[in-house]
């Protein structure tokens, strides 16, 4: 049974726990003598009405309900609350109130997220006209997520016409300023959504609401902790890789701006239903791997590695790394080298590690990592290396030469650049050596 099987038979028992719960609460309103059969009606609307309003992050919005958001027509606010119990796939949404300001630091590389929590962060994701960006391009949907009281609230301001644009604007403002967020989180939103949200304020003529806050892109993260693991980095893919969470069906990213476009002419809010579930995900998804990725690095680092696998040792070490934490990184990396790494990944790591040693002055951490990688992947590099250190570190010509040779041998035919240098190595090498013989004599 795969993930939506197991999706499809989860959402059937829960209509039927629905129906069970609907009974009870009739018998227990019924119960009340006081009320009419109209006010026992009604008070069972009302009730099974809030419950209703706190979804399973993942279940579908149906257009109907859509269109009975909250209008401030020309645009719609769509809400959705999640209750800190419910789970998005394998992340119970309560994890991320538990996630350290540290630890955002690290991953955000921002001391200012040290003495913050996701409680007060406010999550964003844009969907817009298009997707180079530039002053032509508006944002239509403005989605976002954030902490409210004891569930995890998902907020959509879907502009229905675009000479409303001024009123969204306001309406998000007046948001910002009501929840007081104190820091952002995306998704590609420093080379995206927030400088293209805070065009849309200057030439409307507006305050933007998140200037000053810290920002976390946790794209940069992501790529640091996955890339190597996964094959794609996008959020949908590393919700579902990551955390088990699929979506029940999605839309490309390049068929939105053509879906708003027909909505606009024609109408037709069916157009963009998926549209505003797919940011609806998003924000889930950004959600979901912010608090997996948070909870690696600080399970890594606190287990210092021991049930950690080497492409999760790898990733914590390259978050660690350029937070400025190179001792630590060090540890790390020379971890996951103990764990197995892949092929390409073991050598480009073992030659970054010989570099980082040789910069310290570490010679005989680096000697080491250099004579592996020559025995085993024949690396250009290292035996240039190699030739280097024994020459002027050691002073040792004629072992330096044996190098030059070697190296000399792997490039000729195949680069061109390595051949040129090696050659004049092996020249100026082989004449030291002639002098020095000659000297003996």
């Amino acid at each position: 049974m795969d993930i939506d099987d197991i999706r499809d038979a989860i959402r059937k028992k829960n209509r039927h726990q629905s129906a069970d719960q609907v009974k009870e609460l009739w018998k227990s309103i019924e119960a009340q003598k006081n009320l009419s059969t109209k006010e026992k009606l009604e008070r069972l609307l009302e009730v099974s009405r809030k419950k209703k309003e706190e979804k399973a992050p993942g279940d579908r919005v149906p257009v109907e309900e859509l269109r009975s958001g909250r209008s401030r027509h020309p645009f719609l606010v769509v809400e959705n609350s999640y209750h800190l119990e419910a789970r998005y796939g394998q992340i119970p949404i309560s994890l991320g109130l538990n996630i350290p300001g540290k630890v955002l630091s690290v991953l955000g590389r921002d001391e200012s997220f040290e003495n913050l929590s996701l409680k007060g962060a406010i999550l964003l994701d844009l969907e817009t006209t298009g997707l180079a960006g530039g002053t032509g391009t508006i944002p239509f949907l403005i989605g976002v997520g954030y902490f409210e009281e004891d569930s995890f609230k998902v907020q959509q301001f879907f502009l229905q016409d675009l000479a409303s644009e001024v009123s969204m604007l306001e309406e998000f403002r007046t948001l910002c300023a009501e929840k007081k967020f104190h820091s952002v989180i995306s998704y590609n939103g420093k080379g995206f959504d927030l400088p293209l949200l805070e065009t849309r304020y200057a030439l409307n003529r507006l305050r933007f609401p998140l200037a000053e806050l810290p920002h976390l892109d946790f794209l940069f993260s992501a790529r640091h902790l996955w890339k190597h693991k996964y094959e794609s980095c996008r959020l949908y893919h590393l919700a579902l890789e990551h955390l088990g969470a699929s979506r029940s069906e999605d839309i490309p990213s390049e068929e939105i701006p053509w879906r708003y476009f027909q909505f606009l002419r024609t109408g037709d809010f069916s157009l963009v239903e998926p549209i505003i579930y797919h940011n609806q995900e998003d924000i889930l998804s950004l959600y979901g791997v912010v608090v997996a990725g948070a909870l690696m690095v600080t399970q890594t680092i606190e287990n210092q590695g021991q049930q950690a696998d080497g492409l999760d040792l790898l990733g914590v070490g390259k978050i660690l790394e350029k937070a400025g934490e190179v001792e630590q990184s060090v540890n790390f990396y020379e971890k996951a080298l103990s764990n197995k790494l892949p092929g390409e990944l073991s050598v480009k790591l073992k030659k970054n590690l010989a570099c980082h040693f040789k910069r310290f002055g570490d010679f005989s951490r680096a000697l080491e990592l250099w004579r592996d990688l020559v025995e085993n992947s024949e690396d250009l590099e290292c035996f240039r290396e190699l030739a280097i250190y024994y020459e002027h570190q050691v002073k040792n010509a004629e072992e330096a030469l044996k190098y030059a040779l070697d190296g000399l041998a792997l490039a000729r035919g195949h680069h061109q650049a390595y051949e040129q240098d090696f050659q004049k190595r092996v020249e100026r090498l082989s004449h030291k050596l002639e002098i020095l013989k000659s000297g003996k004599k």
